[in-house]
């Protein structure tokens, strides 16, 4: 699902997410003199966030996809990106101040074995932050996206049932993963869409489940979605405002 050119990421979700990544910075106390870790850093949002408070020297960032990593590296010189998975990080323990996960805690094969990667390398008493989109709540931004998908296919899956996407999961997966001193928190993001082309283009580029379901539609079932999605939406320009849980724990 995220085997595809940063360009479609960022014009899919990458839109919502820069503006999510200063706050989840700001969540997790990020300030300068600290070495962070951003896990699962796609083409890099909150990699940008991170070099902007620390410098690239101090930042270091890791992500599965082959084609994400390398849009890291040329967006972010002197900054370590590498490919790897979540669950088997290439650091040290206690390697780093702050480890961040942006929107993949959903994605990890096994939630609370990444997130108790992220502990390992998180020295003591630093800080281990994550958020995901409360799809479980109906408030993330794909929401119309996937309601108008129900339509078509009642068993869509329409990430509702993946793992922190419901109101208070999150902080179960931390507590699973032995963090101590858990807060939880809401964040929020608007963005306004000048057209409903703009929206909808995005979706047709194969990124994440969105993407998927699109992609395996037929010619007519995907434009009999997009006319429901239209639908569904006010008239252009629009705004779609969004929120996800974010929790931070000590290591």
């Amino acid at each position: 699902m995220f085997e595809v050119a940063a360009d479609a990421y960022d014009r899919f979700m990458g839109r919502y997410s820069v503006l999510l990544s200063p706050q989840l910075a700001d969540f997790a106390g990020v300030r300068t003199g600290q070495r962070a870790l951003d896990v699962g850093c796609g083409p890099g949002a909150l990699t940008t966030e991170l070099v902007g408070r620390l410098g690239a020297a101090a930042v270091a960032a890791v992500d599965p996809s082959e084609p994400f990593v390398a849009s890291a590296r040329a967006r972010h010189p002197g900054v370590d990106v590498q490919q790897a998975s979540a669950d088997l990080l290439p650091f040290p323990d206690r390697a780093f101040d702050a480890v961040l996960a942006q929107l993949v805690v959903h994605f990890m094969p096994d939630p609370v074995a990444g997130l108790a990667e992220m502990v390992r390398v998180t020295r003591r008493d630093g800080v281990s932050a994550a958020c995901v989109w409360d799809h479980g709540g109906d408030h993330g931004p794909l929401r119309v996206f996937w309601r108008a998908a129900r339509e078509i296919d009642p068993e869509a899956d329409d990430e509702s049932e993946l793992p922190g996407t419901r109101e208070g999961h999150l902080v179960k997966l931390f507590e699973a993963a032995g963090l101590h001193g858990i807060e939880a928190t809401t964040l929020s993001v608007s963005r306004e869409h000048p057209s409903f082309e703009e929206w909808w283009e995005p979706f047709t580029r194969g990124v994440g489940p969105a993407g998927s379901f699109v992609a395996g539609l037929d010619p007519d079932r995907r434009i009999e979605l997009r006319e429901r999605c239209r639908a569904m939406l006010p008239a252009a320009p629009f705004v779609i405002t969004a929120r996800a849980w974010a929790a931070r724990g000590l290591a």
